[in-house]
């Protein structure tokens, strides 16, 4: 029986890493992945088990109360999600990230890399990375009208998002999950994984502002938007960013867990973008567009924007990773993995390298099943920063490159020629940065 699991969960796995080439949206995959094997388990009457990080070892446990347990976990994560990505399209709903746009009043090219770099490693650790990218290509999109200079900011923007979204317990899928495990604490990230993180945007940087694409100025006038703007989108803007760095305070001070701090942020952006809709549209009747805004609310229009697919991939890969681990699999793999392999680093860089290949969540949330040590550990910040920044040496390996890769056409074979080595360079600056943090200053012998 635990040849067909580990089957099961193979087939999936690489339907999941084939998204691409099959057209097929890696949810289907993961959802059935998940009830075939939590089926399996159920009508073979296998015995599960919770693994009991203090001890190292597998406690018994009953079905019901171990699905229900792992069910749990998960909820917390996509409730946090679905929180932290409403407020986003909130924030979208009154053109708020235009706001950005306005910052950028310079032609020189070697100005906008940093600028746009800075920005992608702020904004992802901030509105996570994926979302970091969707809002920079947009506007890198209208101040740079050349396609090939684009393709190159577009793949430092990739580099940049994913390092600036390891060191946030709120930029990065895999750190979100990793903080709400209380594996690591917000605080202890950053001190561990913020000087490595800007080593891995740093590096890849000063590299490239040094190639030819990205010297001289650009042909666009930068500073103008045609676009229409609502006059509350710089508030909502701000208030939509802070209420989100609010939950880790909340967090902190209340000792809650993260997804109740994000539907308070919730609750007070969506209070505000209640009122300003209504005198953003009851003064402009007439015009057209204002009465089909005006029809519903703008927090009912957000909920309609939300990414349900990737939500729904978040549930099925984590319950099926959860499967494997209440069978006790994932426990004795780990064990077998320190024998073969006795320097985690080594194990925790192959692990980086792994999430250019295949989606760094359910790596991660195999990690967590895998390893034992408490809360902090240096084991889990290297495990933050390597499957966040790992996966921009493909463009295929994290979300950021997906969908930058959807909205500017970027071939594959392409980024992997031109950007791939900058992310590799980056990787390994913060990799040997972490690495000398860690056993010179901050644990030293």
């Amino acid at each position: 029986m635990e040849t067909i699991i580990i089957i099961v969960f193979l087939v999936g796995y690489l339907a999941i890493t084939l998204e691409h080439n099959l057209k097929i949206d890696k949810l289907i995959p993961a959802l059935a992945m998940m009830a075939l094997l939590w089926a399996i388990i159920a009508l073979a009457h296998m015995p599960v088990f919770e693994v009991n990080a203090e001890l190292k070892e597998l406690e018994p446990s009953h079905l019901d109360e171990i699905l229900l347990h792992h069910l749990g976990k998960t909820a917390e994560i996509l409730v946090f999600l679905l929180g932290a990505m409403t407020i986003v399209e909130i924030i979208d709903y009154f053109n708020g990230f235009a706001t950005i746009k306005g910052y950028i009043r310079t032609r020189s090219k070697t100005k906008l890399l940093w600028l746009f770099s800075m920005l992608a490693f702020i904004l992802s650790a901030i509105i996570d990375n994926l979302t970091a990218t969707i809002v920079l290509v947009t506007i890198l999109q209208k101040v740079i009208k050349d396609r090939n200079t684009r393709l190159w900011f577009a793949g430092m923007i990739i580099i940049n998002a994913n390092a600036g979204g390891a060191w946030s317990p709120i930029g990065d899928v895999t750190t979100t999950m990793l903080w709400i495990a209380d594996k690591v604490s917000a605080l202890q990230l950053i001190e561990h994984v913020l000087l490595p993180s800007i080593m891995c945007t740093v590096v890849p940087t000063l590299i490239a502002s040094r190639f030819k694409v990205f010297r001289g100025n650009i042909d666009a006038e930068v500073g103008e938007d045609t676009e229409a703007t609502s006059k509350f989108g710089p508030t909502m803007l701000y208030l939509g960013l802070g209420s989100i760095v609010f939950v880790p305070f909340f967090k902190t001070i209340t000792h809650l867990p993260p997804y109740v701090g994000m539907m308070l942020s919730l609750a007070v952006v969506a209070t505000f973008a209640e009122i300003y809709s209504q005198t953003k549209f009851s003064i402009s009747n007439v015009d057209r567009e204002s009465d089909e805004h005006a029809t519903h609310s703008p927090v009912h229009a957000s909920l309609g924007k939300i990414e349900l697919p990737s939500i729904l991939f978040f549930l099925g890969i984590l319950l099926a990773v959860a499967a494997l681990e209440s069978l006790g699999y994932l426990f004795t793999y780990a064990e077998a993995l320190n024998e073969a392999i006795p320097n985690t680093d080594i194990v925790v860089l192959l692990l980086g390298v792994g999430s250019a290949v295949i989606d760094n969540v359910p790596l991660v949330a195999a990690s967590m099943g895998m390893f034992s040590p408490g809360l902090d550990a240096p084991l889990w910040h290297f495990i933050a920063y390597s499957a966040g920044t790992g996966g921009s040496m493909l463009i295929i390996g994290s979300a950021a490159g997906v969908v930058a890769m959807g909205m500017e056409k970027i071939d594959f074979f392409w980024y992997l020629r031109k950007i791939a080595w900058l992310a590799l360079a980056g990787f390994l600056a913060g990799a040997l940065t972490f690495i000398l943090l860690r056993d010179l200053v901050l644990n030293p012998v």
